[in-house]
C-alpha cells in the first residue's frame, strides 16, 4: 500500500502502472505515465540541445587536454 502523502504527491490513482527498479543496493518505485506518447511529447522542445551537447563536448575536450 501507498502512502496517501505519497499518492497526493504524485496523482498515483488506483489502476496506474509503477515500475520497480532494483539497483542492487535500494528499490525506487516509479509512476508509469497513462499515455507514454502523450509523455514524451515536446519534451525537448525549447531545450537548445544542439548547443548543450556542443558545450559537452568542448568541456570533455578541455578535460582531456
Amino acid at each position: 500500500m501507498i502512502p496517501a502523502e505519497i499518492r497526493k504527491k504524485y496523482r498515483i490513482e488506483a489502476g496506474d502502472r509503477l515500475s520497480w527498479i532494483d539497483d542492487g543496493e535500494s528499490i525506487r518505485i516509479v509512476p508509469l505515465p497513462r499515455d507514454p506518447i502523450r509523455a514524451l511529447r515536446g519534451d525537448s522542445r525549447d531545450e537548445g540541445l544542439l548547443d548543450a551537447l556542443l558545450a559537452t563536448r568542448a568541456a570533455d575536450r578541455d578535460r582531456e587536454a
